[in-house]
């Protein structure tokens, strides 16, 4: 196994993705391949996977052992849960999520997605693109994931026939500029025999263009969130009231995006309160400039009333505030959301109580087409929500902040989540309906 030396670490660039697809398109596989044909995989592991291929019965090991590491993936062949891998090559690191392809497991692949910059859908070269494809796909356009990778996989299955790519490929770019994903590159591969993942494939020679992994290694990278609008999510109060510091006052929390520096002037909001960062403590030492994602503690001029929750941002580059939300939302409970649900909003590091005031449509993910007000989301639907809140938020849109233009709804019964929502526009909506007065409970 090759190994990479700290300066060749520090001079390469990293990029998140996610892997999504059906059941038994072979995600799992080619994570396994990928992991294994760039050398990314130890020895013992390796053994490990042959040891487990063989007690079953296999020749060759089986690599899609090498991420499906619950008992129940194992037993079942079907990835459950998201697994994280972290590997390198002298040109880029990567954050590899594996997600599971079963319709049920959906609320999985929205969870690896939502960080990552590359999505590989995988199809399985003999079925196309299929209903679990559109959904993964559409997904992907929700969440605003920049690059998308369709990779047709089991080209070995279908006789490595350049027309049965061109399909599936047309058709799926068709769809997917539809949804307005701004880059999709195609990929014919066999992630069991390993055309086209590390190594350029001998049996079609009809294809001219990079690898699985030569595409990772050279896909830009533009996830410069230092650049973005400031945000400074609240998390904790810091008032230590000792001997050494009698008077210290801290506003803690992770940086969301942008720069924060000693003289901003910054606003407080849901308050509106504005006042001047005298001072940024970053692991216990004061520093004159901070950037995401750092976790960073800000001191202030004034002593203004500031709890968790509360959002810290440039005083003239404020979201506004509002207790009315527009979004697109994944519905990812088994309880359906309807008209009129009482939840709990989570954004950032503040809960706030919310009604589901509306459902003005839900996407018909074959034609792309939007049901008109269907008065509840079923699981692993998609559509836009109207939502009425009990206290004003700070919210960006999703297209200006993936960070604090994001949120889930939670049940407040039980803690479960309910949903995950974008704030804005993602799809065409159809024109809104008048809210019905609603007087029992959480009306505001």
């Amino acid at each position: 196994m090759s190994t990479i030396t700290t300066e060749e670490l520090s001079a390469t660039t990293l990029l998140r993705f996610a892997t999504a697809g059906s059941v038994d398109d072979g995600k799992s596989t080619l994570v396994g391949r990928l992991l294994h044909d760039s050398k990314s995989v130890l020895a013992d592991q390796l053994e490990a996977v042959e040891r487990a291929s063989a007690s079953r019965g296999q020749d060759a090991p089986d690599l899609a052992l090498l991420t499906d590491g619950l008992r129940a993936e194992r037993e079942q062949g079907i990835t459950i849960d998201v697994a994280y891998r972290y590997f390198a090559t002298p040109r880029r690191r990567f954050i590899l999520a594996d997600t599971p392809g079963h319709v049920q497991y959906t609320r999985n692949m929205v969870t690896g997605a939502s960080t990552a910059e590359l999505t590989v859908i995988l199809v399985d070269a003999r079925n196309g693109v299929v209903e679990q494809t559109r959904r993964h796909a559409a997904i992907a356009a929700l969440l605003r994931v920049p690059h998308v990778v369709l990779a047709v996989n089991k080209m070995d299955l279908a006789g490595y026939q350049e027309p049965v790519f061109a399909a599936i490929a047309e058709e799926f770019t068709a769809y997917a500029t539809e949804l307005g994903v701004p880059e999709v590159t195609a990929i014919p591969i066999s992630a069991l025999v390993g055309d086209n993942v590390v190594d350029p494939s001998a049996h079609m020679d009809w294809y001219g263009g990079p690898t699985v992994l030569e595409h990772l290694e050279t896909v830009p990278v533009s996830h410069d969130l230092t650049r973005c609008h400031a945000r400074l999510p609240v998390q904790y109060v810091i008032r230590p009231q000792s001997t050494e510091h009698p008077d210290y006052r801290g506003y803690a929390g992770q940086i969301a995006a942008g720069t924060f520096r000693v003289g901003d002037e910054i606003t407080v909001l849901p308050s509106g309160r504005s006042t001047t960062i005298t001072g940024i403590d970053l692991l216990g030492k004061p520093v004159d400039v901070a950037w995401t994602p750092q976790s960073v503690t800000l001191l202030l001029a004034d002593d203004i009333d500031i709890s968790r929750g509360d959002l810290i941002v440039p005083a003239k580059d404020a979201p506004a505030t509002t207790q009315d939300l527009e979004a697109t939302v994944c519905h990812v409970a088994d309880e359906p959301l309807r008209v009129g649900h009482r939840v709990l909003l989570k954004h950032g590091t503040r809960t706030v109580k919310a009604i589901v005031k509306d459902i003005p449509s839900r996407l018909t993910l074959d034609d792309l087409s939007l049901h008109p007000h269907p008065g509840r989301l079923s699981a692993n639907d998609i559509g836009r929500v109207t939502l009425r809140t009990a206290e004003p938020l700070p919210a960006d849109t999703y297209a200006d902040s993936r960070r604090t233009g994001s949120f889930i709804l939670i049940d407040p019964n039980d803690g479960t989540t309910l949903t995950a929502g974008m704030v804005g526009e993602s799809f065409a909506s159809p024109a809104p309906v008048d809210d019905e007065a609603d007087d029992d409970g959480w009306d505001f």
